[in-house]
C-alpha cells in the first residue's frame, strides 16, 4: 500500500480562510515566509498564489477579490471554483491562530522536503556508480540546504534588543571589562578585539613558516588550559602527534629539537616536562586531523562536538586543504568560496567563533617597497575570504622573510588586524620565541620574566619555577 506524504489539510484550508476574512492574518503568513510550496494542495497552491499577487500590490484581500484575481490568472475552476472558497472563508474564525497553523503547514513541507530529498539519495546509492566522496557530499548538502531554509528565529522588535544590549553593556561596566567575547591569552590583542566574538569567521593569514599554526595553538592552548573552555582544533596538514608535540614544546619551555625526539632529555628535564604538561593534559582540547577533510565533513563533525562535548572555539589549520562541494572540484576560486561562506554559516549557526587559518600570495614579499607587509588582496585563491570573515588578522615578520635582521634574537613580530567588522583595526607587537613555539606580547613583562626563569632551568641554574628541581 503506497504511503501518502506528510499534509496538514486542516490547517492548511484555516490558514487560507483567515487570509481571506481577516487582514492581519495576511499580514502575519506574509511576514512568517509562508511560500506557496509549503502548500501540499495544488488547488490550496493555487488560491495562495493570488492572495500573494494581491498582497504584493497592496490590494484589499477578501472572498471577492481573491475570487476575481483566480478567474483573471484561469485557475478558478482549477481549484475548486466559488463554492470550495465559500466553505474556506465561512470556516475561518478567528486570526489569533496564525502564528500556529503557518508552523504547521511550514514543518509539514519540511518533512516532504526531507523525504524527497531521502528518496532520491537511496536511488543513487543503490546504482552504486557515485563516487563514494562526492555520494556523502551530495547527502550533506541536501541536508544542509533543507535545514538552512527551517524558520528557526523571528523577527525582534528594537525595544527587546535595546533591553538586551542595555543589560550586557550593565554586566560590562559592573563586571569592569571590555572582553565580552572569549579570551585568547594575550591582553593587548584581547582588549583589541574584545576577545573572539560567538558566531565570528576570524582569519588568521601569513606567509608559510611564519608561525599561523603556533599563534593559533597558543590561542588554542589558553582558551583550554587557563580557561577551561572546549577547543576543537582541525589540523590538515599536521598530524595530530606532532601538533600534540608543538604543543608540549610551548607548554613546557624545553627547545623544541628535545621534544621532537632529537636530542636526549636529562633527568631534571624528564621533571620539568612531567609537572609542565599536568594542566595541559587535562585540557579539554579536541584534535582531529582527517587530511582535506571535505566542509560539509567538518560542519557535521563541530556540531557534534558542540552538542557533545561543548566546543567553544575551533581552530582550522587551513582553509585552502579543505575540501569544497564536489560539484565545484576544479573551479578553485567558486571552490575556495564555497568553503569559506560555510565556514562563516557554520560559526554563525553554532554560535561559536571559528579561526580558520590561510595563506597569503607570494606577491606579498614581492610588493615594491620591500616591507613585505601584508595586505587583504593577498589573501590567496577567493576575495571570497576576505568578504565571508568577520575579522582578518596577519602575522608579519620582516626578519623570517628575509626583509630585515633582529640582532637581538627576539624576532619581533606584529599582529595586523587588517579587518575587523565591529571593532577597530591596527598593530599589535608580539614576540615569537621560536625555540619555544610560542608566542608573547612586549607589554606582558611577566611572560618575559617566565621565559627566562624556564631558560635558566633549563641550562641547570637554579631555578623556584618547579619543585624539587635537582639543579
Amino acid at each position: 500500500m503506497p504511503r501518502i506524504l506528510p499534509s496538514a489539510p486542516e490547517a492548511e484550508a484555516t490558514l487560507l480562510g483567515n487570509m481571506m476574512v481577516y487582514p492581519a492574518a495576511a499580514r502575519i503568513a506574509m511576514e512568517e515566509g509562508l511560500s506557496e510550496e509549503d502548500f501540499f494542495s495544488e488547488a490550496n497552491r493555487r488560491i495562495f498564489l493570488a492572495i500573494d499577487s494581491l498582497y504584493k500590490q497592496g490590494s484589499p484581500i477578501d472572498l471577492t477579490t481573491v475570487v476575481t484575481r483566480l478567474a483573471d490568472m484561469d485557475l478558478l475552476d482549477k481549484c475548486g471554483g466559488l463554492p470550495y472558497l465559500t466553505d474556506l472563508s465561512d470556516a475561518a474564525v478567528t486570526s489569533a491562530n496564525v502564528k500556529s497553523y503557518v508552523e504547521m503547514v511550514h514543518d509539514k513541507a519540511v518533512i516532504r522536503k526531507m523525504i524527497e530529498a531521502t528518496e532520491t539519495l537511496a536511488e543513487e546509492g543503490y546504482s552504486g556508480q557515485t563516487d563514494i566522496n562526492e555520494y556523502l557530499d551530495a547527502c550533506e548538502k541536501a541536508v544542509l540546504e533543507i535545514s538552512r531554509n527551517r524558520r528557526t528565529s523571528e523577527f525582534r522588535n528594537s525595544p527587546e534588543l535595546m533591553t538586551e544590549v542595555l543589560a550586557n553593556i550593565q554586566k560590562m561596566s559592573d563586571n569592569k571589562t571590555d572582553i565580552t567575547g572569549l579570551k585568547t591569552g594575550f591582553n593587548d590583542f584581547d582588549h583589541t578585539l574584545h576577545g573572539l566574538q560567538k558566531g565570528d569567521l576570524i582569519v588568521l593569514a601569513a606567509r608559510p613558516a611564519i608561525g599561523k599554526t603556533a599563534f593559533a595553538l597558543n590561542m588554542a592552548r589558553n582558551a583550554a588550559v587557563d580557561h577551561h573552555m572546549p577547543v576543537a582544533v582541525f589540523s590538515l596538514e599536521m598530524s595530530a602527534v606532532q601538533l600534540t608535540k608543538r604543543l608540549m614544546t610551548s607548554e613546557s619551555g624545553l627547545p623544541a629539537d628535545k621534544i621532537k625526539g632529537g636530542t636526549k632529555l636529562e633527568p631534571f628535564e624528564w621533571e620539568q616536562l612531567d609537572y609542565k604538561l599536568r594542566n595541559l593534559s587535562k585540557a579539554p582540547l579536541y584534535i582531529d586531523d582527517t587530511p582535506s577533510i571535505p566542509v560539509m565533513e567538518f560542519r557535521t563533525k563541530v556540531k557534534n562536538l558542540v552538542k557533545s562535548k561543548g566546543v567553544r572555539l575551533v581552530v582550522v589549520d587551513y582553509l585552502q586543504l579543505m575540501q569544497g562541494p564536489a560539484e565545484l572540484r576544479g573551479m578553485r576560486e567558486q571552490e575556495v568560496a564555497a568553503i569559506s561562506r560555510t565556514l562563516k554559516q557554520t560559526a554563525k549557526e553554532l554560535d561559536v567563533p571559528i579561526i580558520a587559518l590561510s595563506q597569503l600570495s607570494r606577491q606579498t614579499v614581492q610588493r615594491s617597497g620591500g616591507s613585505g607587509r601584508p595586505q587583504l588582496s593577498d589573501l590567496r585563491e577567493s576575495g571570497s575570504i576576505e568578504q565571508d570573515a568577520d575579522m582578518v588578522i596577519f602575522i608579519h615578520r620582516p626578519d623570517a622573510l628575509g626583509l630585515s635582521a633582529d640582532p637581538a634574537g627576539k624576532e619581533e613580530t606584529q599582529i595586523i588586524i587588517a579587518k575587523h567588522r565591529n571593532g577597530s583595526v591596527g598593530e599589535i607587537p608580539m614576540i615569537f620565541k621560536s625555540e619555544q613555539i610560542r608566542f608573547m606580547e612586549q607589554t606582558d613583562s611577566l611572560d618575559v620574566r617566565a621565559a627566562s626563569i624556564v631558560a635558566s632551568g633549563i641550562n641547570g641554574s637554579p631555578s623556584d619555577d618547579f619543585p624539587n628541581n635537582p639543579f
